[in-house]
């Protein structure tokens, strides 16, 4: 019970970022533990899926390749996990916070008994001792999320049992490829004598999947408003400037519920979680629930005209005054100096 394990989904013949990003930190904590990194994923036509999942840590790559595992059900697909971490006990699963992660891994909790702890937005190694029973811990999963409405960061251990489950949420690991040619080994999972009528029950008749119309997560340059923008049409100027920059814009949760822009945009702990390089902050206060969804980013600028707002703590330049003043000014000169 010491390696590593990571559930990867697959779209469109393709491992997600959030499954990606899963790798690259399961890679570290693999190497910190001194184990193997291993992934497991299911659907059909997987012929060469590793070379997707190796370059990324992995050490092992169990993969279900069977018509009947696409698209995703809950019972087939819960029935190979739950297979393979029965047979290969890891210590460690982790899945993404998405519709098909929320899904999943709470199945694998119940039917193995584990702990599972629900949106992570951290991941370490740690020991830990027992107030009452002086009885030792080593290198436990700490699994760290917001809790409380955002208001606290909350430590959760699994000592007891195992593997110790994780979902965490898209955008808040680095997604990053390990030095060298990495190479890992694959292994097929028989789906022909696992699956059975009874997992198979559903029958899924006909798919409708609306594209996404918005991806800011996966934006270099963010410009975003709070409530503090003051209205839907002074959100303009905000799409103005990102348009200029080559960057999308966000809302925080108040700007959202305010209706200055659309739910897809928001970030913070509600919302989606986003690394870019540059954040510019407009009438943002910087409250902990929001930070949690980009406080990771390369650099902060905040406007705002109070310089006691929060998010000035964490932001890299601040410029204290009038949005509506400040950001027609950088329009106009990032207008007159861009190539």
């Amino acid at each position: 019970m010491n390696n590593v394990f990571v559930y990867c989904e697959i779209e469109e013949g393709k491992v997600t970022d959030v499954s990606l990003e899963l790798l690259t930190k399961g890679r570290s904590l693999a190497n910190e533990l001194n184990c193997r990194l291993e992934a497991v994923v299911a659907g059909t036509g997987l012929d060469g899926i590793e070379k997707q999942i190796t370059p990324y840590g992995a050490d092992f790559v169990h993969f279900a390749d069977d018509e009947r595992l696409y698209p995703y059900q809950t019972l087939p697909h819960a029935k190979v996990v739950k297979q393979v971490f029965q047979k290969e006990k890891p210590c460690i699963g982790l899945f993404g916070a998405t519709s098909v992660g929320r899904d999943l891994a709470p199945r694998i909790a119940s039917a193995l008994k584990c702990g599972l702890t629900a949106d992570c937005t951290a991941l370490e190694i740690g020991d830990h001792t027992d107030n009452k029973t002086g009885k030792e811990y080593k290198n436990l999963l700490y699994q760290i999320r917001p809790a409380f409405g955002g208001n606290i960061l909350a430590t959760i251990i699994n000592p007891e049992t195992r593997p110790q489950l994780a979902t965490v949420r898209e955008g808040v690991m680095k997604k990053e490829k390990v030095a060298g040619n990495h190479q890992g080994k694959v292994k097929k999972v028989d789906t022909k004598t696992l699956l059975s009528d009874e997992d198979l029950i559903v029958k899924i008749i006909e798919r409708h999947i609306e594209p996404r119309k918005v991806n800011i997560t996966n934006s270099g340059i963010i410009v975003a408003g709070g409530y503090g923008v003051g209205s839907k049409e002074n959100f303009n100027q905000l799409f103005e400037l990102a348009e200029v920059l080559g960057g999308e814009v966000a809302g925080s949760r108040a700007a959202v519920d305010s209706g200055f822009i659309e739910h897809v945009r928001q970030v913070g702990q509600t919302g989606v979680t986003v690394r870019p390089k540059l954040y510019i902050a407009c009438g943002i206060s910087g409250q902990i629930q929001h930070r949690a969804g980009m406080d990771q980013s390369a650099m902060i600028i905040s406007i705002n005209d109070d310089p006691d707002a929060p998010i000035n703590q964490i932001a890299d330049y601040s410029i204290i005054g009038d949005l509506n003043e400040i950001i027609p000014k950088m329009i106009k000169y990032y207008r007159k100096n861009s190539k």
